[in-house]
Parts: C-alpha cells; sequence; structure tokens
C-alpha cells in the first residue's frame, strides 16, 4: 500500500494545476484562469511500489457555472519517457525530493491500475490516509473476458479523455464530472463496466457521479 506522507510539495498541486488545466480541451472556466479548490478523489498502488497515483477532484469556480473536473495524475522520481506532452509540472516533494507530474490518462502504470480497477482486481485507496480503502468508490464490470491492460490516449474531447486498446476496448476517462440526478450513477446502454466516486460540491453538499466508463467491441 501506498504511504501518504505528511509533507509540503512546492508548488502545490493546484498551483500546478492552474497553470496546466487552461491548456485542456476540456477546460470550460473563465479565461482569466481557474479558481480551484480541492474536491475530492482517491488513489490507487503501483504494484511496484514507485509510481504515486492520485485521481483527483478539482472544483472550479471562475466559469459561469462551477465546474468539477477529474484529472488522474502520476508522482514519478524520474521523467517517463516519450511522455513530455502528458507532463503536468515537477514539483519538490519534502521527503521524496524532485517529482515529475504527469496527467495519468498518459502513463501506462495509472492506465493498468485504472483498467484493474474496473474489472475488480484492485481495491481504490483513500485519497489521504494509509492503508485505507476508500468505501465510495465504485465499480462494475460486465461479461467474463479480462479487461485489457495496455490503453492508449488517443483523444481528449470537451467532456473526456478516450483511451484505446489493440482490441478495440475503449476506456472512457470523464474529465468535467457530473452529479447522478438520484445519486445512481448509471452508465448508460451499451457500457461494459465503469467506476464512480464522491467529490464535494461548492456549496458543501457531496455528489456521486460516473468518473469512466468501459464500452467492449462487439463479438466477432
Amino acid at each position: 500500500m501506498a504511504v501518504i506522507h505528511r509533507t509540503t510539495l512546492e508548488p502545490t498541486k493546484l498551483e500546478l494545476l492552474t497553470t496546466w488545466l487552461p491548456s485542456r480541451p476540456w477546460y470550460h472556466g473563465g479565461a482569466e484562469g481557474p479558481r480551484l479548490a480541492r474536491a475530492g478523489g482517491f488513489r490507487l498502488d503501483d504494484p511496484e511500489g514507485e509510481v504515486g497515483i492520485e485521481f483527483m477532484v478539482v472544483t472550479d469556480a471562475s466559469g459561469a457555472e462551477p465546474a468539477a473536473y477529474l484529472v488522474p495524475l502520476t508522482y514519478r522520481g524520474a521523467p517517463l519517457d516519450g511522455a513530455e506532452h502528458a507532463l503536468v509540472g515537477t514539483a519538490e516533494h519534502g521527503v521524496l525530493g524532485r517529482r515529475w507530474v504527469y496527467d495519468g490518462c498518459h502513463d501506462p502504470v495509472a492506465v493498468a491500475e485504472l483498467a484493474a480497477l474496473v474489472e475488480g482486481r484492485v481495491r481504490a485507496q483513500a485519497q489521504s490516509v494509509s492503508d485505507t480503502p476508500d468505501q465510495e468508490v465504485t465499480r462494475a464490470c460486465a461479461g467474463e473476458t479480462p479487461v485489457p491492460a495496455e490503453f492508449t490516449a488517443v483523444e481528449d474531447t470537451p467532456k473526456h479523455t478516450e483511451l484505446s486498446a489493440p482490441d478495440g476496448t475503449a476506456l472512457r476517462v470523464l474529465r468535467t464530472l457530473l452529479p447522478a440526478p438520484d445519486g445512481t450513477p448509471l452508465p448508460g446502454p451499451g457500457a461494459a463496466g465503469h467506476v464512480a466516486g464522491a467529490w464535494d460540491l461548492p456549496d458543501g453538499t457531496r455528489a456521486r457521479g460516473l468518473l469512466c466508463v468501459l464500452h467492449t467491441p462487439p463479438p466477432a
């Protein structure tokens, strides 16, 4: 299990995201830049214990309406080869030293663990407490075919990032989050699996909604 260090990070995660988010096609905030607050999220464990994996939810108050974004992040002790386009920034960790922070949708370790979460082979961990499962994160997966571990980020849209596996399986990571109307997130017809979670709204209430949706190709 990942160990959560109670220490400093300079610049902070929100400072890194304030600079990076406006460059994303799914950013809908004001032209003057986002006004971010931490709203929730969870962690996944790297089996090798080398890469920190966090699925962070932030809210932004800069637009006409408050927005919530899902930002998967990975934290590495050295640059990830070939991922310069996915670098969010670098920061100094008070215990671990220099960390390279990446958009997790482009990090193969984070993507493999997300696929394992959808399939039910791993559990989401609390964002800020060591060795504690996050009971608010739920998942479902239909069928008996294993979920591929290797996906490539192929498209950023105004709402999601599309990840594609060689067999045609698609994993859609939702970037702009919407609360489920009745508090029960459902992925809609045709979905083969999903992950749902909870986050804080700007008014202090707790929302639940979909975080990612799995689609599998039709049988041959």
